[in-house]
């Protein structure tokens, strides 16, 4: 009994073999790179290792030699059993080089015995095939593999055909070697470097490609950068929104607190005015003892009294301070060189309903009252009275009324009554002109001397007194009204001016902040050096920044009344 070295069939005799042999090499099989195909299997095996030597690797041979299909007509019956026998054969057949790697993948159905076939297998069946009793045998075989349909090579790449697939294989290496994996060492194409990973390229059109994924994805990147710039400049922006919300809320707020205090400063904060704030002061003096409830509702009809014929009651006014200076003066200020006083002024000072805010009311009423006791302007303030701080309110509205400050009138919201609202100088000359009093402002803006004094303004008063001097008299009594004197914060009366032996001037000031205990002690017959002392102001007491003056010049006629308008 024989056995066969391929498929492991058993026969009698030697020439049932060789048929047998003959049955496996009539399989056609097919080329796994070039598809070559018609040829029996030993001449397969030639051609991959001549054709194909850098492609058969043990590995890429073993698995495309596995891929082989069969498509023999005469070989259709065969059993399952002969396909896996051929299979396994040709594995053997190709893995003889590679004696190490042929049991590794052999299939494990248990169909072949043989762990691995030799080259001496093929030899035999080589000699087989060359003994003469096979000749005719072989020429029929290989007729019938010439007489199968022959397709040539196809270029996978450009589609071209050639006869040979050795010419095919050499068309791929020189045409497409940029697409190879490695080029052909006898090709010298130029090779291309990346400038940005340093891949070597052989063509031009892919490098240009490969340069250009690299674009798209810097381009990538740098949107999702600009996204993400853009999104820290949004972020960035909200805070710094956020950051500008509350610093201008903040702003506001402290505005609004600076407003609100003003106008609690100034009197227009809605909190009443001088009636209330009299009655107020009364009911606080009642409840700590110091009045009597009966005194208490005495004052506050007096008060209404006084508010509703709106004259002053008097209570604050000191009247005869002038003429105690002049004596003063002529006997006993062996210090002074000379002395200029106005005419007779009433000293007013504030009381609890104006305490705060009322000077500019209470200076007025000392500059009326000097006013009413000189014959030059009897004609223009004929009938009057001095009135009290509700009057005047209502006296400087109706000026408004009339046209005069506009500006002022807009400031103070068109309104004085019930408020405790400041007046200055341009209030004090609004009023009087429309009294027909001609007066005017001068200002003072600046600092005219050192440490911030203002020594000219000393000089104009002196000016403003002196031009009515009479012989070589100590103590002058003019016919010039008082100087309504203005500064930030508060506002004061100027009665006179002295200039001492020294040649130094100073200021004779009625305080509407001085009560009236302390400027009825100047009314005693020997008046003391210390009590004139809240009278005198020196050039380096008045430092303030700016001071505005109010000084009377005599009377408007109704023309000139209209034109100051």
């Amino acid at each position: 009994m024989l056995s066969c070295d391929i498929c492991g069939e058993t026969v009698t005799s030697e020439p049932d073999m060789k048929a047998h042999l003959v049955v496996h090499m009539e399989s056609e099989v097919t080329c796994p790179f070039c598809k070559l195909s018609g040829i029996n299997y030993d001449e397969m095996c030639f051609h991959i290792e001549t054709a194909h030597f850098e492609q058969n690797t043990p590995e890429r041979n073993f698995e495309r030699l596995n891929a082989i299909q069969y498509e023999n007509p005469d070989s259709k019956n065969t059993t399952l059993q002969s396909t896996t026998e051929v299979n396994s054969s040709i594995h053997s057949a190709c893995a003889s080089n590679f004696p190490k790697n042929s049991s590794h993948h052999l299939p494990k159905d248990g169909t072949l015995k043989h762990e691995a076939f030799h080259t001496e297998s093929i030899t035999e069946s080589r000699k087989c095939l060359k003994s003469p009793e096979k000749q005719s045998g072989l020429s029929v075989v290989q007729g019938s593999i010439y007489e199968t349909t022959y397709s040539p090579p196809e270029c996978p790449f450009c589609g071209k055909i050639e006869e040979r697939s050795q010419d095919m294989e050499m068309h791929v290496k020189t045409e497409h070697a940029s697409l190879l994996e490695t080029p052909p060492e006898d090709c010298h194409q130029p090779l291309y470097d990346c400038p940005m990973c340093g891949l070597i390229c052989t063509n031009y059109h892919i490098l240009q490609e490969h340069v250009d994924l690299h674009l798209d994805e810097s381009s990538f990147q740098q949107g999702m950068d600009r996204v993400q710039c853009s999104g820290d400049r949004e972020l960035a922006e909200q805070l710094q929104q956020e950051e500008d919300r509350k610093r201008k809320s903040e702003e506001s707020r402290q505005e609004r607190e600076e407003f609100q205090k003003l106008q609690r400063q100034y009197g227009l904060d809605n909190s009443g005015g001088y009636k209330q704030q009299q009655l107020r002061h009364m009911e606080i003096e009642v409840n700590r003892g110091r009045m009597h409830p009966s005194e208490f509702h005495s004052r506050k009809a007096d008060m209404m009294e006084s508010i509703a014929i709106g004259i002053d009651d008097g209570k604050t006014k000191t009247s005869g301070i002038i003429e105690a200076l002049h004596r003063y003066y002529q006997n006993i200020a062996t210090d002074v060189r000379c002395v200029w006083l106005s005419t007779m002024v009433d000293h007013f000072h504030s009381s609890f309903g104006d305490k705060g805010w009322g000077c500019g009311y209470r200076n007025f009423q000392m500059l009326l009252s000097s006013l009413l006791q000189n014959d030059v302007y009897g004609d223009c303030l004929k009938g009057m009275s001095i009135p009290c701080i509700p009057k005047i309110q209502s006296m400087i509205e109706d000026a408004w009324k009339e046209g005069f400050d506009p500006q002022g009138a807009c400031q103070l919201n068109n309104k004085l009554q019930g408020t405790k609202a400041w007046i200055g100088a341009c209030e004090i000359y609004t009023l009087l002109t429309s009294l027909r009093v001609k007066c005017r402002i001068i200002d003072f803006h600046k600092s005219t001397g050192p440490s911030g004094t203002h020594p000219r303004l000393f000089e104009w008063i002196l000016n403003y007194y002196s031009s009515e001097r009479e012989g070589n008299s100590k103590v002058v009594c003019t016919s010039k009204p008082p100087v309504y004197l203005q500064h930030q914060g508060h506002s004061r009366t100027i009665v006179g001016i002295e200039e001492r032996k020294n040649r130094t001037l100073c200021l004779l000031v009625f305080d509407p902040g001085c009560p009236s205990r302390e400027m009825q002690k100047l009314l005693k017959q020997d008046i003391e050096a210390g009590s004139l002392r809240q009278l005198r102001k020196s050039v380096g007491n008045l430092k303030h920044k700016q001071y505005q003056i109010v000084a009377v010049e005599g009377v408007l006629s109704p023309e000139e009344k209209v034109y100051q308008n």
